[in-house]
């Protein structure tokens, strides 16, 4: 399929999807998942559908979204700005409007077509406004509610169809995306990696590109190679947190009060990722983890520092609550540099890892309230390491949780031990909730 753009100057634009990147052009259901691993052109292929829709009926009306509007800027935009309309922006089909108190950021194009822009973490005035065909990206990141939410905005009606269209890595087979899908109400679409040009040639050899990426996808295990190699909707096989559910513990960000007591949690590494988290309890006694620092490759003194910036500001004023403890792995040289550097005292965490794990277990379950004792923001991390997203590795607590698996090798017994594998952000998780709920806090180590 060769989609072409011409206005003012000679541009074209073309591409030339497959297999199910190119059916989905022709597809007409109210709402269509193109699934698969990362890297199989998913997002591209919707995205040139949208834009095709926006040229060929004028006035149409599309949306961009995604669950956090900021998530936009780094992943769906980037392929939509340097790829989709590269050259209807250069010949001025397409121009950009920022956007005002009473409008989103769209794209607005010469025949009177506009792409808003926006996140469900912000969904007011995109909420507001009537759509013709919507694109999501990561779909599994949304709730159902999100979902449902969205259908009811397709109603703009000058497309000969309404649509709801969306990209997924896949996830547990139980995820609600997925029985939608099983239920017969949202038609799902699989993808490869030989859809992806970048990476495979006609003839399905690999390019020099591809050699590169799918060899470190190759070089994955358990849940993350079946879902993010395989594109299989799996469940982590021997899974620590089966109480973790994203549509409960995953949420967004509020005010937090500089009432409720802070605690900060740190796991050191540097080959491995250093993990830095900031904690708020509520006066139920509620954790709610709000910033992640979550970095390969620095030193102690240089998390310090990025953690000050973040955390006082040009005369070094304190811009949240001081912490009312630092809990830290056994890292006697790690403790004192970052003592140092931050002007905090700190303690050492009570590593029983078992007990850890169940009392973190337990926090996870809701209670008599019907709410649990523990939850993450949805945008707490503060940076994205790109040496581990580029190595398919978790970048967050978040991330990693969902992955967290017991170690069942030869001759270890089931739910015993941890298998110590991208485990970084669990650790400093269960520290804060050994801390808390076993007691007997170990001794303090003041400056």
């Amino acid at each position: 399929m060769t989609a072409g753009v011409m206005h003012n100057k000679s541009l074209a634009h073309t591409f030339s999807p497959r297999n199910n990147s190119k059916t989905i052009f022709t597809d007409r259901s109210p709402e269509i998942v193109l699934s698969g691993p990362a890297g199989t052109g998913k997002s591209r292929a919707l995205l040139e559908k949208l834009n095709a829709v926006a040229l060929k009926y004028p006035g149409m009306r599309g949306l961009i979204i995604r669950k956090t509007a900021t998530s936009l800027g780094s992943t769906a935009l980037v392929t939509w700005k340097n790829y989709v309309i590269k050259e209807a922006l250069l010949n001025e089909t397409v121009r950009f409007y920022g956007g005002s108190a009473q409008e989103s950021a769209q794209y607005i194009y010469s025949n009177g077509s506009r792409i808003t822009i926006g996140g469900m973490d912000k969904a007011t005035r995109i909420m507001s406004s009537e759509y013709d065909i919507i694109y999501v990206q990561e779909a599994i990141e949304l709730t159902l509610d999100d979902w449902e939410a969205l259908t009811t905005r397709l109603r703009n009606g000058v497309l000969p169809y309404q649509q709801l269209i969306a990209d997924t890595n896949p996830d547990k087979p139980t995820h609600w995306l997925k029985q939608r899908v099983n239920e017969g109400r949202t038609k799902l679409y699989d993808t490869t990696h030989e859809d992806n040009p970048l990476y495979f040639k006609e003839d399905g050899t690999l390019t020099k590109k591809g050699e590169a990426y799918i060899s470190k996808l190759d070089a994955l295990t358990g849940v993350r190679y079946q879902r993010l190699r395989k594109g299989l909707w799996v469940a982590a096989e021997g899974l620590i947190y089966e109480e973790y559910d994203p549509a409960i513990h995953l949420i967004d960000r509020f005010p937090i009060p500089d009432t409720w007591t802070r605690y900060w949690t740190v796991d050191f590494g540097y080959t491995n990722p250093f993990v830095l988290q900031r904690w708020a309890e509520d006066s139920d006694g509620r954790l709610y983890l709000y910033a992640e620092q979550y970095m390969s490759k620095r030193t102690v003194d240089q998390h310090a520092q990025d953690l000050l910036r973040l955390i006082k500001d040009a005369e070094g004023n304190w811009l949240e609550p001081k912490p009312r403890a630092v809990i830290c792995d056994h890292d006697a040289e790690g403790r004192a540099t970052f003592e140092k550097e931050v002007g905090v005292s700190t303690v050492a965490a009570n590593k029983k890892v078992l007990e850890g794990i169940q009392a973190v277990q337990k926090r996870l379950r809701p209670v008599g309230d019907k709410k649990p004792r523990l939850y993450i923001f949805r945008d707490a991390l503060v940076e994205r390491d790109p040496k581990l997203a580029d190595a398919k590795r978790p970048c967050s607590t978040e991330e990693e949780i969902t992955g967290y698996i017991w170690d069942t090798g030869a001759g270890k017994n089931a739910k015993e031990q941890p298998l110590k594998v991208n485990d970084h952000g669990c650790d400093a998780a269960r520290y804060l909730v050994a801390d808390k709920d076993l007691g007997s806090r170990p001794r303090l180590r003041f400056l």
